[in-house]
């Protein structure tokens, strides 16, 4: 890549149309390297990448481009009947070579094809690279599953003739074998890439990390190792701060309480002195009030040391990032039935008619990581427990109440907000608690009522996620496909927390071998060419 590439911001701000400030003031430059940009869920990651993109307009400040920017979003917008070429976004330039080679001479054709005279075959080869065998440009999206059509979206992204890619959360939805195929093209492409994520693996590719955060954005040299050591750093130094301010502040406040006194029994022994003194009324008025101007300005200095003492408490604390999000047990009944699953020789909704048929037992408690490429039916697995389709063949028993949260958080409807979901799946619950709940997941009162359509994806994905667990009743079968698409490091940890402490039944998928080990997954059921295979963690 010989062109050169940079994004300058100058003083950029962005008002939501509520009127809300998102961030304010941000003055930085990317340039080729490949970066990584990060920050927590909410802080307008995706508003400031696309703005990068030339897709939105600052509310204020200015956005400088040199070269050609090209952003893929973290959800592929898929259209009926569309067709991977359309969805890899090079449907125009293929198009273009075939009216050439039909013998169209139009400049605009030539002009739309550019260098890419291969693209044809160079599509075809790419696809194959990426696990996608057998799909090509002309095949109906609808055939994939979610994790194809991300891979068919990430090809054409790398394919684009452009000097800089912005890629939104690209590892949403892709298995592990996409992740690390996606990481060995960031690898080879090498730079031109600005990659908005929370994905380790593909962090551990860049070459700088930059935060986003209600202070503005910090940079970082080097991967995420490099930054997850500094930003630890960092914080225990601003709580060793924070707590040397507070220390000073009481220190402060008692000596401030000690002058204090003194100054009133100052002031209380003069009065005494002038009622007992034989001086001439003018005279004693005119030193009173010269002992309360003395005392009032002593009590202004007071004032103004206390202050002091609060403002360097205050700007120590604005240091420290905010509180990570609390998601909160929910209360199960206790015992119930021993077995919780049964499956037996079941046959999946619209899998290969030669896969294997399932037999699966699961007991009260049990931790179960579903793994397999993408397309292999997990989630229609999650689903068909759920009680949301049904088996073409075999026996499906569940005998507890179960919840779903699906990769499309059908859970929460765009239109719903937070709030209204969670009181529709818990209506006995106050809306006092529901709200409580809402804001320890960092939703605040406005975002809990705002349209699930116009949070982030990881404020969406926390929302649908407390309408799951905070359900009544309880769910004693939680059932988990890709929790940590679109979550940020904290929230994700929150999680893992969480799902530690939860006694009843776990079925996750997950791509994510970190994730699964914090959790305590204690058996995987995975489906490959061999068929389903259910062994010890």
């Amino acid at each position: 890549m010989t062109t050169s590439v940079s994004v300058t911001l100058d003083g950029v701000a962005w008002h939501t149309p509520d009127g809300r400030c998102l961030f304010s003031d941000l003055t930085a430059r990317f340039d080729g390297r490949l970066t990584g940009l990060v920050g927590r869920n909410g802080v307008g990651k995706s508003v400031l990448a696309q703005m990068m993109a030339g897709l939105r307009v600052p509310s204020a400040g200015h956005c400088r481009r040199v070269g050609r920017v090209h952003y893929l979003p973290q959800q592929v917008a898929v259209i009926p009947g569309q067709r991977v070429a359309e969805l890899a976004a090079v449907d125009n330039v293929l198009a273009a070579l075939l009216r050439i080679e039909a013998g169209s001479t139009d400049p605009a054709d030539f002009d739309a094809v550019g260098e890419q005279w291969m693209l044809r075959e160079t599509l075809q080869q790419a696809l194959f690279d990426a696990g996608l065998e057998g799909v090509s440009a002309d095949m109906p999206v609808d055939k994939l599953s979610g994790g194809q059509r991300m891979r068919v979206a990430l090809v054409g992204a790398l394919l684009q003739p452009v000097e800089l890619l912005i890629l939104d959360e690209p590892s949403n939805h892709l298995d592990l074998a996409g992740r690390q195929w996606l990481a060995a093209q960031l690898r080879a492409r090498g730079q031109g890439v600005l990659l908005v994520s929370h994905d380790r693996l593909l962090l551990a590719e860049v070459e700088r990390i930059v935060e986003l955060s209600p202070q503005g954005l910090r940079s970082h040299g080097g991967n995420y190792a490099s930054y997850a050591q500094a930003r630890a750093a960092t914080r225990a130094a601003a709580e060793t701060l924070l707590q040397q301010r507070r220390h000073e502040r009481r220190k402060g406040e008692q000596e401030l309480r000690v002058q204090r006194e003194r100054l009133e029994q100052r002031s209380a022994r003069g009065s005494r002195d002038a009622a007992r003194a034989n001086q001439a009324p003018i005279l004693l008025g005119l030193q009173r009030q010269r002992a309360e101007a003395n005392a009032g300005r002593a009590r202004q200095q007071l004032q103004q040391r206390h202050a002091g003492l609060d403002d360097a408490v205050r700007q120590a604390h604005a240091q420290l990032d905010a509180p990570p999000p609390v998601l909160l047990m929910p209360a199960l009944l206790p015992g119930g039935p021993e077995w919780v699953v049964r499956l037996e020789g079941v046959r999946l909704p619209w899998s290969d008619p030669a896969q294997p048929a399932l037999d699966l037992s699961l007991r009260r408690g049990q931790r179960l990581a579903v793994s397999g490429a993408n397309g292999t039916g997990k989630s229609t697995l999650l689903k068909l427990l759920a009680g949301q389709c049904e088996a073409v063949a075999g026996n499906v028993q569940v005998a507890v109440p179960a919840a779903l949260l699906d990769q499309q958080l059908a859970v929460l409807p765009p239109q719903c907000s937070a709030l209204q979901g969670l009181r529709e799946s818990n209506p006995l619950q106050e809306e006092a608690v529901s709200r409580s709940r809402l804001s320890l997941l960092g939703l605040d009162a406005a975002q809990a009522v705002l349209p699930s359509a116009r949070l982030s994806g990881g404020q969406r994905l926390k929302a649908a996620l407390a309408c799951v667990l905070y359900a009544d009743p309880p769910a004693q079968l939680l059932l988990l496909d890709e929790p940590g698409n679109h979550l940020d490091l904290e929230s994700l940890e929150a999680l893992e927390g969480l799902l530690r402490q939860y006694r009843g039944t776990l079925v996750v998928v997950s791509h994510d071998p970190a994730f699964l080990q914090a959790i305590g997954i204690d058996a995987t059921l995975q489906l490959d060419r061999d068929g389903w295979r259910l062994q010890p963690a």
